[in-house]
């Protein structure tokens, strides 16, 4: 009876270290695919797109003229900015001349 048990017992054993196996493989896999996706940079920075457009949209939604207002002053901004650059680096080529 002492062998019956024993090889029982082994087989029991060996079942729940497969079962360990088996789960240890499939976490990893789950790591595997979540550090893909993670190190996917064209598809994060889409996906980030998607949001943001989504987002202008639902806010467009409720409130047109707010958004409307936030993309007149963006474009100011960026034609500001512009300005700026492009007036200081005329004067530093001018600068340049006079020495």
């Amino acid at each position: 009876m002492t062998g019956a048990s024993q090889n029982g017992h082994a087989a029991d054993d060996l079942d729940v270290i497969k079962a360990e196996i088996e789960a240890t493989r499939e976490q990893l896999g789950r790591t595997v695919d979540e550090l893909s996706a993670r190190l996917d940079v064209p598809a994060r920075a889409r996906e980030r797109a998607f949001r943001t457009r989504d987002t202008v949209v639902e806010t467009y939604r409720e409130s047109p003229p707010a958004v409307i207002g936030a993309a007149v002053a963006l474009v100011g901004l960026v034609v500001g900015v512009m300005i700026l650059r492009r007036k200081r680096a005329t004067s530093k080529r001018g600068m340049g001349r006079k020495r």
